[in-house]
């Protein structure tokens, strides 16, 4: 059995796409609900793609951004996954360049062998010979990816509140104005306030082309246009906007329900004013958001905290950390301190933190913490701490209180998240 790995050329671009997932329509997510869908089911309906689209699809493949390596064996392509070219924002506000995975498998007949730990391989060379020293990715199955040196960075939550439950703790008087628009309206609204929000929010991903094309198209799952909500301030501009829908179901259970499919608010006026209509819609029972950040405010707007109940809580962006020192230098922290870090296969780094920025050498001195790449990569946006790998026996503190003092380095403002992915 001979085995390359190396990219695709246009004329084997069809053969590469028919080893993915949302071609041939094999399985490509877990049969669970997750927290990124708004919807009761699990997500959409895996569906082989017809000859049209898969002609499509090929035209537009290879591009600057989008790209894919195969595995070909005995000359046929049996596995493939591609890196996308995106921005990543780390604490400090610095946009990053990442190498997003995706679009990962490997034909059934084939497993087993191999193939995707070379694929992985070769992407992330491809990372470091670009510059790229992060690289992310959205783990369809949580236990392939950590074989790779990748771990949760960030995590998502899907709540659901009744509508008839809803108070909020004190009356408000919204400076400026809510207003529903259309889908050509909402298309100029979103990349504006999405580059907005990822300039102050750690973790959020720079969106790949076309991510605000269709707004106005029907989802697959059956759920009903989409409707747009925004907000502006006194000023006139736009400065949170809101995407749901209100899907139709002959279940009593299900029905008269509102799926919040997108949330952004840059002030918390626009927050309350959105959630406030949201909340309180006519002709409806329960309200279901999804892709929200797990320190979301609005559960202490309401005099009935409770009333806001998290129905499924998932990882959402994974990073792999290719460069150490520039990882670590490229961020800022929340105190000033040194600390030796042994990365295991990565060598030991001596850290000297500041709130303005770092620097980070190689160290032959004792070290302070001991741990993998993985965990490094699950605390580099600081949305997990030290301390519960530490206690979870995957970080090992090597100088007393090492672990608070890297908790106190990493914490954040608020806990990392993104929204849009790859």
């Amino acid at each position: 059995m001979a085995i390359e790995i190396r990219p695709v050329s246009q004329a084997e671009t069809k053969e590469y796409l028919r080893v993915l997932p949302y071609v041939n329509g094999f399985p490509q997510e877990e049969p669970e609900p997750s927290a990124w869908y708004a919807g009761s089911a699990a997500w959409l309906p895996q569906v082989q793609k017809t000859p049209a689209e898969l002609e499509q699809y090929a035209e537009e493949l290879l591009t600057d951004w989008f790209r894919p390596q195969a595995a070909f064996v005995d000359g046929k392509i049996a596995g493939g996954s591609a890196i996308v070219s995106v921005q990543v924002t780390v604490p400090g506000g610095q946009q990053v360049a990442l190498g997003g995975v995706t679009s990962t498998a490997v034909l059934p007949t084939y497993r087993r062998r191999g193939l995707l730990r070379q694929i992985m391989s070769a992407m992330l060379d491809d990372c470091r010979e670009r510059g790229e020293f992060l690289a992310g990715l959205s783990a369809s199955e949580a236990t392939i990816y950590g074989r790779y040196g990748f771990s949760p960075a960030t995590f998502q939550h899907r709540w659901e509140v009744r509508r008839t439950d809803v108070a909020f703790r004190s009356e408000f008087t919204d400076p400026g104005a809510l207003e529903l628009v259309d889908h050509a309206v909402a298309a100029e609204v979103w990349p504006v306030l999405h580059e907005q929000v990822r300039a102050v929010r750690v973790g959020e991903i720079s969106p790949l082309p076309g991510k605000w094309d269709g707004l106005g198209g029907l989802p697959a799952d059956g759920s009903g246009p989409a409707h747009h909500l925004i907000h502006r301030d006194a000023t006139g501009a736009v400065d949170g906007a809101a995407i749901f829908r209100l899907p139709w179901s002959p279940d009593p259970e299900q029905a008269g329900v509102l799926q919040v499919e997108a949330f952004e608010a840059l002030t918390a006026d626009a927050y309350r004013a959105l959630w406030g209509l949201l909340l309180d819609f006519d002709l409806t029972k329960r309200v279901v958001a999804a892709r929200r950040p797990v320190d979301e405010p609005l559960r202490w707007m309401l005099t009935n905290p409770r009333a806001l109940k998290l129905t499924r809580t998932r990882d959402n962006l994974w990073l792999r950390v290719l460069d150490v020192r520039r990882a670590l230098e490229a961020r800022t922290y929340a105190a000033t301190d040194s600390l030796v870090l042994e990365i295991h296969g990565e060598g030991r780094w001596r850290l000297d933190a500041t709130p303005d920025g770092a620097d980070c050498t190689a160290s032959d001195a004792q070290p302070d913490l001991s741990m993998s790449v993985n965990e490094l990569g699950s605390l580099y946006l600081g949305g997990v701490r030290a301390s519960e790998l530490s206690y979870a026996g995957r970080v090992a503190e090597r100088t007393p209180g090492a672990v608070s003092r890297l908790d106190a380095l990493l914490r954040p403002d608020r806990a990392p998240h993104n929204a849009v992915g790859f």
